[in-house]
């Protein structure tokens, strides 16, 4: 069964079906689809009217691809002073948790394939920013942790508040002094 699908399987046992006592809305909760294979992540079912759409409540992670979760999520856990979180029944996929923001989750991918920035032969989907206090010391740090800097943006625009690097999987983020 590929990753996704596993996870997808995983995420569908979970569904469970709450009913609101003031609107009278069924809300089916945890992903997956409900057995009548309506959405159930983000819908309310209106009695007698069907589904109707709800918000999404919060960002539950960051999933970046990658040839070896747990080496990157060790790394992401050092630099931003997190924990590693892993998965016993999904060994493929290492959650980071325990720092101020949203959890980055990392995921193996077959025949991962690192962003080259700043071309677009393999172009990044995605980057991170992270506020600094101290951008040369936590330069210093991301690079002892395994990181390559791609570009010191700061050196280049006297504007510019950000330098550029890659992570050991090869996505790129931003260390940005606020």
């Amino acid at each position: 069964m590929p990753h996704r699908a596993r996870r997808a399987a995983a995420s569908a046992s979970r569904v469970r079906t709450v009913t609101s006592a003031r609107s009278g809305f069924v809300t089916c909760q945890g992903g997956g689809e409900h057995s009548q294979g309506k959405p159930s992540a983000a819908a309310h079912v209106l009695p007698g009217r069907g589904y109707a759409p709800s918000m999404i409540r919060k960002l539950q992670a960051v999933a970046l691809d990658c040839a070896d979760p747990v080496r990157l999520a060790e790394f992401y856990a050092e630099l931003l002073g997190g924990r590693v979180v892993k998965h016993p029944e999904d060994p493929d996929w290492v959650e980071v948790h325990g720092f101020e923001g949203t959890p980055l989750a990392c995921q193996r991918v077959d025949d991962y394939r690192p962003p080259q920035w700043p071309g677009q032969e393999h172009p990044q989907q995605l980057h991170l920013d992270f506020d600094v206090d101290d951008l040369d010391g936590e330069e210093q740090r991301a690079l002892a942790l395994g990181a390559t800097v791609l570009e010191r943006t700061d050196q280049l625009r006297p504007e510019a508040n950000w330098r550029v690097y890659a992570d050991p999987a090869g996505h790129p983020f931003c260390l940005c002094f606020h």
